[in-house]
């Protein structure tokens, strides 16, 4: 009986087929000439860091090799590919011709040839950062180019740890990551915000159609101003400006709330501010009036416990004069938030210059004065409190005509798709470990590939839910539930269990994918015919 050769395939194929179809591995190579001397270039070895990364494997990178051991590679990559091919040399010299070619610039090349050829809507850029953490001592490098691996503010809660920054810039149409740039690990997100935006401003001129950006209140700064006062913009505005207090204050005041659902509604005030003409709309969030609810009682609670043991204090002590006693009363009134001093009652206590029980001709050698009051909730206070918390204010340059009020809040709102990219990017079994790399240069490179296989993801879930909405279809979610929008990472848990078998009857080649159901046809079927040839399943 002739051996069968089972590999595992899963989803891996459509990893592979939409790297594939973008050509990311001729791109690289285009850029990056192959070496005669190697079996493979350098363009499949990160399309293998891609592959291993998607795979979650929970391997770190220098067990690539482990990883391919069981995979059809010539599936995968092409004929001749083997897995002790992606050795760790292989990769670090991978990661090193990417830093000389410059990581930032080969991964923006190859992200607009994506977007371009997908046809992703790039008119709203989503920009944040995030932090890294990485371990070990990295010795700073010769390379002035080279990134600081240092200690910084640390957004994962490990100021123990050395990190490097990673600032990212994502499509909202489908969460694809266009520009990305690694920092050094105690760069500050305003001082990375400043400079994006002044980047930023030739490039927004020169698109030839509209284009805008959307980022957090770290962008909205006094000193960014003059750059903003050249971009459009959406931006959140930060809470800590008193005007932004005072407009919410006056929301509420003029009462004129335009609803957007029954969770939304706005109040728009057209200002300016910075020396920037533009609109500041009041969002209004039912969702955010109960959960300030909830904090403001808490609050309220804890304060008032520490009032009442504050008076008890204060009712013990004795004071020269009543001046004195509402002096110390007053300083435990300023700390009041959520509290208001109801009645309060001073009590005279006589110390008389005779000993025994005092008559009214007894002459009084001093008065000692007491002090009580009562503790009451200041409603006014609290409503005002759960008010301010319940909104929030978006601010843009861009003229209604061009973006009405309601789309500027849905594209505000649509920032979470950068946020959910680097929930992507720092998942525990992505990359798992790989940050180990023990060069700067490496740790920068290795950034880029992360953010090249978010793009490969991004694309690729993209690519899914397009057909789904384009065929009026839907898959289960985890509970059974039919959804248009199911995780590419749910997909691919639905495709764990196909295997490639391989075996020789009579000297020829047979090979057949097991493991197909018609639920995973159906799911092969939505990412096109490069991957339905490589399951070996019809294309309708």
């Amino acid at each position: 009986m002739e051996e069968v050769i089972v590999e595992r395939l899963d989803h891996l194929g459509v990893i592979a087929g939409v790297i594939k179809d973008l050509g990311l591995v001729e791109m690289i190579d285009q850029r990056i000439p192959p070496d005669d001397r190697e079996e493979i270039t350098t363009g499949e070895a990160i399309a293998g860091m891609i592959l291993n990364g998607l795979g979650f494997s929970d391997r770190p990178m220098s067990l690539t090799p482990q990883f391919f051991a069981n995979k059809p590679l010539e599936v995968l990559f092409r004929e001749g590919v083997e897995a002790g091919h992606f050795n760790r040399f292989k990769l670090g010299r991978s990661l090193d011709d990417a830093y000389a070619y410059g990581c930032d610039s080969l991964f923006s090349e190859l992200s607009w040839s994506v977007c371009q050829q997908e046809g992703v809507d790039l008119r709203f850029g989503c920009l944040d950062t995030t932090s890294f953490r990485v371990y070990g001592e990295y010795v700073p490098e010769t390379d002035e180019q080279a990134i600081l691996v240092t200690h910084g503010y640390s957004k994962d809660h490990r100021p123990d740890l050395k990190q490097a920054i990673l600032e990212l810039m994502v499509s909202q149409d489908g969460g694809v990551p266009f520009f990305s740039q690694s920092w050094d690990g105690n760069a500050s997100d305003n001082a990375v915000f400043q400079e994006r935006a002044h980047a930023l401003i030739d490039q927004l001129k020169k698109s030839p159609t509209p284009r805008y950006v959307v980022a957090d209140s770290k962008l909205y700064t006094q000193d960014n101003a003059p750059n903003l006062a050249l971009m459009p913009f959406i931006t959140r505005i930060p809470e800590t400006l008193k005007d932004a207090q005072l407009a919410i204050e006056q929301a509420w005041d003029f009462d004129d709330w335009k609803p957007i659902d029954e969770a939304y509604a706005y109040h728009r005030i057209d200002l300016c501010h910075y020396g920037i003409e533009q609109r500041w709309l009041v969002v209004y969030s039912k969702a955010a009036e109960q959960r300030a609810q909830t904090q403001v009682t808490k609050v309220q609670n804890k304060e008032h416990t520490k009032l009442k043991k504050q008076l008890f204090h204060l009712q013990a002590q004795r004071f020269e004069s009543p001046h004195a006693a509402r002096a110390e009363l007053q300083k435990i009134q300023k700390t009041m938030k959520y509290h208001h001093v109801g009645s309060v009652e001073l009590t005279p206590h006589m110390h008389y210059a005779c000993k025994g029980r005092p008559t009214k001709d007894t002459p009084i050698k001093a008065i000692d004065w007491q002090i009580q009051a009562t503790l009451m909730p200041d409603a006014s206070k609290i409503q005002a409190r759960i008010r301010r918390k319940a909104c929030f204010v978006v601010g843009t340059s861009i003229p209604p005509h061009e973006v009405p009020d309601e789309e500027v809040i849905g594209a505000y709102k649509g920032q979470s798709a950068v946020e959910r990219g680097f929930r992507f990017l720092k998942d525990p079994v992505f990359f798992v470990s790989s940050l180990f790399v023990k060069k700067p240069c490496r740790i920068q490179g290795l950034l880029m590939v992360m953010t090249l296989a978010l793009l490969i993801y991004s694309v690729a879930q993209r690519r899914m839910r397009a057909q789904l909405h384009k065929q009026n279809e839907t898959l289960p979610n985890q509970i059974g539930q039919p959804t248009s929008t199911p995780t590419l990472r749910w997909i691919f848990q639905l495709l764990d269990g196909i295997h490639r078998l391989r075996w020789y009857v009579e000297g020829h080649l047979r090979i057949i994918i097991e493991g197909l159901t018609d639920l995973r046809t159906k799911i092969l079927r939505l990412f096109g015919q490069t991957v339905c040839q490589l399951y070996q399943i019809s294309c309708p």
